[in-house]
């Protein structure tokens, strides 16, 4: 029986990747097509939390939005050609569907993400 979301194996897929971090920072948004992690305490100039990363079901892909990669170039530039097709912007990945061997490089790259934005960010 096909599932009336197509993308929500791979939101859940992302979603996985980043909610390890849950404990250390601040869920912003948890809902069925949207979540998202922010810093616990440093905000932006406008009061918003400054955020981590997060997932959302789009029309026609699912995007993987990852903050430390914008903020810190040095990440992109350890990224693999593959994924890199996937980037658009400077910090979202778009997927239909998620290759296991990008899973991994994503949680690779988000945990280092991770330990220079929580020094950075508290």
């Amino acid at each position: 029986m096909a599932t009336a979301d197509p993308f929500q194996k791979t939101f859940k897929t992302l979603r996985a990747i980043l909610k390890p971090y849950e404990p250390k920072l601040t869920v912003v948004m948890n809902e069925p097509r949207k979540y998202y992690l922010g810093s616990t305490r440093t905000k932006t100039k406008s009061g918003s939390l400054i955020w981590f990363g997060g997932v959302q079901i789009m029309k026609n892909y699912v995007t993987f939005h990852f903050i430390p990669v914008y903020a810190n170039p040095a990440l992109r530039d350890t990224l693999s050609p593959s994924l890199l097709k996937r980037m658009q912007g400077k910090g979202c990945f778009n997927f239909t569907d998620v290759d296991p061997v990008h899973v991994k490089e994503l949680e690779a790259v988000t945990k280092r993400g991770f330990a220079g934005f929580i020094k950075q960010f508290p």
